[in-house]
């Protein structure tokens, strides 16, 4: 069992990367690879670019005839794009150019045509044309030889690492595979959406709210389920949720209350509780354990500003680190006025973004009215992370920035 004794929040992400197995990698189709974790070297397949490109559509000419003097050339033929080579057939012609054309042979120099005039297939040029040799063509090899590294393993593939992909031939790529995701939700309080309730019951929100959020980062594989407090549903319930999900999410049954079993029921089906407790608001009971097999068992406090602030905080961090990234980046932006933290613990609090009338962006703070209060969240952009408290931050002070 791991400690009860309640741990920093730089404690907990350093337990979560030590004891969170790696993903596998998969095979995957180029166009299902937005948004992974590349597990793979990418090299160039050949020169970049493969050959002398043309970058204006105008004509292709001899440097050294413009320099001679020659001022009118006969339009010889047309080179498109996609298109092998043609060959200048003497210095007194020029052969019409198209971007992304292969230089044709014999020549070496792209006037852009809002530099010439064409008339009955003559080109007449106007005045101060650059006559430099290769001017508006990129050479081969420009961007790097065959075989220089692209991409490196651990980089996020975004629209530019998926061009550069598919520029190097590749039709799939190895990825940090998806976990399988179960959702639990606890509490007899608990009512469905849709489904009628009483006064005393509450709707079940947390769930969606997660569900949300690991679709917005692009997570498919996605379970959901709500189990009561009764401790031998726990029981039978989170054993087939183990033995069929690599990461199980647990929101409420945590605390220390008389019908917070989580943690029992976890340590009775052989989950290691790696840390229980954390020094921050909100959120302080959060939980963490690796199960039997290696899966990453997280049981969240049930307030659902609580929740979904552990989860954007420590879970999707750290399935990021997990799939194989090389890095995780955090966002810092500074307060746009004072926040006093009053307890000796780290305050995670809620902000807008807004930029000035300089364009300097700042975390405008919107405080709760508590960890229940998630009707406060809507239209806020994410929370800042300020140190424990005692304290007064001032404007000014950079924390870092948590997106929902």
């Amino acid at each position: 069992m791991g400690s009860e004794t309640a741990i920093t929040p730089q404690a907990a992400d350093a337990a979560i990367a030590r004891h969170m197995p790696q993903l596998s990698a998969e095979s995957r189709p180029l166009s299902q690879c937005v948004g992974r974790i590349l597990r793979q070297e990418v090299r160039a397949e050949r020169d970049n670019p493969p050959f002398d490109r043309v970058c204006m559509d105008g004509i292709a000419v001899d440097s050294a005839a413009m320099r001679r003097g020659v001022r009118r050339y006969t339009v010889q033929a047309t080179q498109a794009a996609g298109a092998p080579p043609l060959t200048l057939g003497d210095s007194g012609s020029a052969i019409e150019i198209m971007t992304g054309a292969m230089l044709p042979r014999g020549t070496d120099l792209v006037i852009p045509l809002e530099r010439y005039t064409l008339a009955g297939g003559i080109v007449s040029l106007g005045e101060n044309v650059n006559a430099t040799p290769y001017h508006n063509v990129q050479r081969q090899g420009e961007d790097g030889p065959s075989g220089t590294m692209m991409l490196e393993a651990g980089v996020l593939l975004g629209a530019p690492e998926i061009a550069v992909a598919a520029s190097a031939g590749l039709a799939r790529l190895r990825v940090g595979a998806e976990p399988a995701f179960m959702i639990i939700s606890t509490g007899d309080e608990l009512v469905e959406p849709g489904e009628p309730i009483a006064a005393h019951q509450v709707r079940r929100s947390n769930a969606h709210a997660m569900v949300a959020t690991l679709r917005s980062r692009g997570y498919e594989r996605i379970g959901n389920d709500h189990i009561a407090d009764d401790e031998a549903k726990l029981h039978e319930r989170l054993t087939m949720h183990l033995a069929t999900h690599d990461v199980l999410i647990l929101s409420g049954g945590v605390s220390m209350g008389k019908f917070d079993l989580v943690p029992k029921v976890l340590a009775q089906l052989g989950v290691r509780q790696i840390f229980h407790k954390v020094e921050q608001r909100p959120g302080k009971p959060m939980w963490f354990g690796i199960g039997p097999a290696g899966q990453t068992v997280f049981g969240l406090p049930g307030n659902p500003v609580s929740t979904l602030v552990c989860l954007v905080r420590y879970i999707i961090p750290a399935l990021i680190r997990a799939a194989g990234a090389a890095r995780v980046s955090q966002e810092r932006l500074a307060l746009r006025s004072p926040v006093t933290v009053d307890l000796p613990l780290a305050l995670f609090m809620p902000v807008y973004v807004e930029a000035d009338e300089w364009g300097c962006r700042w975390a405008k703070p919107r405080p709760t009215n508590g960890s229940g209060d998630y009707i406060s969240l809507v239209g806020t952009d994410g929370f800042i992370e300020l140190p424990r408290g005692p304290n007064t931050y001032p404007k000014e002070f950079v924390a870092n920035l948590y997106r929902w």
